[in-house]
């Protein structure tokens, strides 16, 4: 179905059902990769604690010392990204955006309260099928949420700066500890991406890029799309507020302003695209 740089996911059937499922492998080259396996059972071991239907559902893991994978719920669907690229599906997000962007904060909400942080929130992972069906996907970088130690977390350790450079938190590019307001950046940078054809900023060099996450203010996305209404375009700058207190508190906060408007403006009878 897929091959990445260290994997790969297949169709699979198990025969005395008859039931499809999908089947994360890791390439040859790196089977015998300790740390290529930990994060394959890391991304693994995440969603299998987190039972939610936005979520992809992991019902296997197997740690073969030959073929380590783990066997997930088959959900045939192109990414969020995906459909972005394809013109085609303009239509099918238009549609659909609103009903998507609540699932999201959903299967989020979920994950933060457990205590997790994603930590690589972009539409590449997240699946949407025709009927407009989400599932949130690949936690091979999630973490726990750092709570503070003793002195207000004076000695707590320095993250790795981890995640993609297009949607992290100025905060994760600093390394500093983190909860679900980073994913509530890279939320609103997913967004912002799905509604204006293009992350909130660009840049010649991954340096630059990042310098401009932690210094310079995007534009609104009703700049690059006219169509998008000024609640929303306002909600998405609110969730790439550069301080982490200046974003909504949670994915509920969120979720309860999506419930309250609408993406796009209605379509103008006999309008076309």
């Amino acid at each position: 179905m897929a091959t990445g740089q260290t994997s790969q996911v297949w169709e699979c059937v198990e025969v005395s059902s008859h039931r499809h499922f999908a089947m994360k492998t890791l390439l040859p080259e790196r089977v015998q990769s300790p740390e290529h396996r930990r994060v394959l059972f890391h991304e693994a071991e995440v969603p299998k604690q987190l039972n939610h239907p936005n979520i992809i559902k992991v019902v296997g893991i197997f740690r073969d010392k030959d073929n380590p994978c783990f066997v997930m719920e088959f959900f045939p669907a192109g990414s969020l990204k995906a459909r972005l690229m394809d013109k085609k599906q303009t239509q099918f997000l238009r549609e659909k955006l609103d009903h998507l962007l609540k699932q999201a904060a959903t299967a989020l909400a979920f994950t933060n309260a457990k205590g997790w942080v994603h930590r690589d929130v972009k539409p590449d992972n997240f699946l949407a099928n025709s009927a407009g069906e989400l599932r949130l996907i690949d936690f091979a970088l999630a973490t726990r949420m750092q709570k503070k130690g003793l002195l207000g977390g004076l000695f707590r350790r320095k993250q790795k700066t981890m995640g993609t450079r297009s949607y992290m938190s100025p905060e994760q590019i600093r390394g500093q500890a983190i909860d679900g307001r980073a994913d509530i950046y890279s939320f609103g940078a997913t967004c912002y991406e799905l509604v204006a054809g293009r992350p909130p900023f660009r840049a010649m060099s991954s340096d630059e890029l990042l310098k401009k996450h932690i210094t310079e203010k995007p534009l609104s996305p009703c700049a690059h799309n006219p169509d998008v209404t000024e609640e929303f375009g306002g909600l998405v700058l609110q969730m790439l507020a550069k301080e982490r207190e200046d974003r909504p508190r949670d994915f509920h906060q969120i979720l309860m302003a999506l419930r309250g408007m609408r993406v796009y403006k209605p379509e103008v009878p006999g309008q076309t695209a």
